[in-house]
């Protein structure tokens, strides 16, 4: 065959390939009725979401109470009922973290933290926040950037994140888990759009629209504490981007977006403060007992009855499956896990069958607080060391790993990976108050009650008093009003 044939066949394929991806390609946007280019059917649209929520829910956790479930589940579905794709069937999640964050998944699965809802001060703001994930579903954001990665071959994009809580260190396995290409956040134009049919489906379905304001608001003053704690403590404050960016709650297209529902508004357009207060009432605050509970630096299981003591200054990271803790900087880490025990094998024999562990340096045992345990050194792939502890409590083994960022700083840290192994024990008598957790409670305000006396009691140990505030949407410097109702923390 002439290498002029060939070239021509090359190019009528090519032609033929691009003609078939642009008809398959082009579909009609539910919301625009214009066409965008997508490489995703519906079908497959929905079948992401569906394959993706159970590692959601692994990831997290889903928040163990029936009756707050049901209700966000209601509020949604008054939602999706007057948006633009009512022939899908949403699922709305309370996901059991403290992380300040909403996201949805293609198809129709959406997710909300307890950690968001805590700061919410109304079922308007939390119909804001569902309307706010529905409208990226309804206007197929996750697919129309999913389409344009693939067409730029930078690879697989899906979810649409309010909150980009999710960047931190302790949420980096699910960005891995998802294909490592989930955005933190979408470009202004998609939240902007995200925020006006969030807004419609709020007057739609008898909502306040301007909550979608309200809730923007408390995301900011979320930042700012944020950035200002971090000062205080001397630390790098953490890089908010996405919904804190591109989202100035005076934003001048932003309140033309939200404005332009007004013209869905029904008359008496609710807001139903007292009914979100009375759903929130004994919800968990901060770590919840089910999952261990944080306390500065130590850690507290209920359930599994212990506590362990992580270096100071590290960020002590909660998981449902491990407990991490990062040094200033990422320099070193440690990791906590736990492992059945199913044959009555010493730790050191643990190590080496269950672990793996073959050849294990500077072995020795290792007895804390009546527990039986073995530590040792590993090699690390790239060279340097890590340290490995097993200890034994009751039937489970608990897997402490000791590592650094640079092999050359391993035995600056690897004092604190031994310390920290020492440190476990069976959780005392006086510890078992602390391992229950933190609740909300709701009480309506006296005449002596302020924010400055109720800091006075609170269990909240990081800044009580502008925490309080920020929990009842009053921060900086708000003070409470007798006969309101306001939350507070036990």
């Amino acid at each position: 065959m002439s290498t002029c044939r060939r070239l021509c066949q090359s190019l009528r394929f090519l032609v033929g390939a691009l003609l078939l991806l642009s008809l398959t390609a082009c579909v009609q946007n539910p919301v625009s009725g214009k066409s965008d280019f997508v490489t995703m059917s519906e079908d497959s649209e929905i079948s992401i979401g569906r394959a993706n929520h159970p590692k959601i829910v692994a990831e997290y956790g889903r928040y163990e109470d029936e009756a707050l479930q049901q209700y966000v589940q209601s509020v949604g579905d008054k939602l999706a009922a007057v948006s633009h794709r009512k022939g899908l069937i949403y699922r709305f999640t309370v996901l059991d973290s403290p992380v300040i964050n909403a996201f949805a998944l293609p198809g129709g699965y959406i997710y909300i933290t307890r950690g968001l809802m805590s700061y919410l001060n109304s079922e308007a703001e939390l119909a804001a926040v569902l309307g706010h994930e529905i409208g990226h579903v309804t206007a197929r954001h996750g697919v129309r950037q999913q389409s344009a990665a693939q067409a730029a071959n930078i690879g697989y994009t899906i979810g649409a994140i309010l909150v980009p809580g999710l960047g931190n260190a302790a949420s980096q396995n699910l960005f891995n888990m998802l294909s490592g290409a989930l955005l933190s956040g979408y470009g202004r134009e998609h939240e902007l759009e995200s925020d006006g049919l969030g807004a419609e489906y709020l007057a739609r379905a008898g909502y306040e629209p301007k909550a979608m304001l309200d809730v923007i608001r408390v995301l900011k003053n979320q930042a700012s504490f944020a950035e200002a704690e971090a000062k205080r403590q001397g630390k790098e404050p953490r890089a908010y981007h996405g919904v804190f960016a591109s989202h100035p709650d005076n934003d001048t297209r932003l309140q033309s977006v939200v404005g332009a529902a007004n013209q869905y508004v029904v008359p008496n357009a609710q807001v139903r403060r007292d009914v979100y207060f009375e759903r929130v009432n004994g919800m968990a605050f901060g770590d919840s007992a089910k999952q261990g509970v944080r306390s500065g630096q130590s850690f507290y299981h209920l359930e599994m009855g212990f506590g362990v003591k992580f270096p100071e200054g590290w960020q002590v990271n909660n998981r449902p499956d491990r407990v991490q803790s990062v040094a200033e900087g990422g320099k070193a880490f440690i990791e906590m896990t736990t492992a059945d025990q199913n044959r009555r094998l010493s730790p050191a024999q643990f190590m080496k069958q269950r672990l793996g562990v073959e050849s294990l340096k500077a072995g020795q045992a290792l007895k804390t607080h009546g527990l039986d345990g073995y530590t040792g050194l590993v090699d690390a792939e790239g060279g340097g060391l890590v340290r490995i502890s097993v200890l034994y409590l009751d039937d489970k083994a608990y897997i402490f790993i000791g590592g650094t960022k640079d092999k050359r700083l391993f035995n600056q840290f690897d004092a604190g990976f031994l310390s920290t192994a020492k440190s476990f024990h069976r959780l005392r008598r006086d510890e078992m108050a602390l391992a229950k957790g933190q609740k909300l409670v709701v009480k309506t305000v006296g005449r002596g009650d302020n924010y400055q006396a109720w800091s006075k009691t609170s269990p909240i140990t990081n800044s009580p008093l502008l925490q309080l505030r920020l929990l009842n949407g009053q921060y900086p410097s708000g003070e409470l009003r007798s006969g309101q109702k306001a939350k507070l923390v036990h």
